[in-house]
């Protein structure tokens, strides 16, 4: 989807590409997770993709590409600033997001995602998109050798917590239950600790709140940093929550009060399938100059 070909100061030529940047789970303006999506990305290379999301420096850039496999509508590859993902959540639906305005339309009436991962359906339901929570890779039971350097990491002791599973859907959770929202909010990571570490953090909140539960989504890569909102981990703590009896099949996540953010997930499962959604709007629309 070039738009223009012209010569950079070097000489060679540049190709300016659509650009977007969407604003992912937002319940307000400016609130959600941002992803920057460029379209029609086909001729760019893996060291293109890795550099460009590298300088983005999103948690998660995406490139919208024509489809291989016959029942997708379209291919997406998820970079991070630091490496390529399989399948990530709000990527998923900022991208699908972007595929709609951009003329898109669904062979099904469903969309379908190609990724990393393979095939994932992503539909419309109640205005908003919404994904089907991808088979996790991992599940079950946290041993006490992969729990104790989690809990030294969020500096909580084992009485600290109601239970503790793995909600691996590619980036590698490991999922701490705590007793209440109040809890997860007062956390204050050893980032140190956390190296090499991919931890998710869910309490129930008070009856009073918008939301039932409260998420957080802390990354030991780099520096170590603190996800806004998280659809991959939501949908791996949905798979959990409701198939334990800890959650209804429908109910709402509030994930990055702790950043200023104020994002809203909408869990929901039908028939068996657990979707995740959550609103999108476009923030920025232009080209980018590659």
């Amino acid at each position: 989807m070039a738009d223009t070909l012209r010569p950079n100061i070097a000489g060679t030529r540049m190709v300016d590409l659509t650009f977007r940047q969407v604003d992912v789970f937002a319940a307000e303006p400016f609130r959600g997770n941002p992803l920057a999506v460029i379209a029609g990305a086909d001729g760019l290379s893996d060291e293109q993709m890795a550099q460009i999301a590298n300088w983005t420096n999103l948690s998660e850039t995406t490139f919208l590409l024509d489809p291989v496999h016959p029942d997708a509508d379209y291919r997406v590859r998820i970079f991070t600033p630091h490496a390529e993902l399989p399948f990530a959540g709000h990527p998923t639906l900022g991208t699908a997001h972007v595929w709609r305005s951009l003329g898109g339309v669904s062979k099904t009436g469903l969309i379908v995602q190609e990724c990393g991962a393979g095939l994932v359906p992503v539909r419309l339901h109640e205005d908003r998109l919404a994904f089907a929570a991808p088979p996790r890779r991992r599940a079950g039971p946290v041993d006490h050798a992969d729990l104790m350097p989690a809990l030294l990491a969020l500096r909580l002791a084992p009485a600290d917590i109601l239970d503790a599973q793995w909600a691996d859907n590619g980036p590698g959770w490991v999922v701490l239950r705590l007793r209440s929202c109040a809890d997860v909010l007062a956390l204050r990571p050893d980032w140190q600790a956390l190296k090499g570490q991919m931890i998710g953090v869910v309490g129930a909140c008070d009856t009073t709140d918008d939301a039932q539960f409260e998420v957080r989504a802390f990354a030991g890569i780099g520096q170590g940093w603190e996800d806004p909102v998280t659809g991959s981990l939501n949908a791996a703590i949905a798979q959990w929550l409701i198939e334990s009896g800890t959650a209804p099949p429908q109910y709402v996540t509030r994930q990055g009060t702790a950043l200023g953010r104020a994002g809203r997930v909408f869990v929901h499962e039908v028939d068996g399938t657990i979707w995740i959604g959550g609103n999108v709007v476009t923030r920025i629309a232009g080209t980018i100059a590659i």
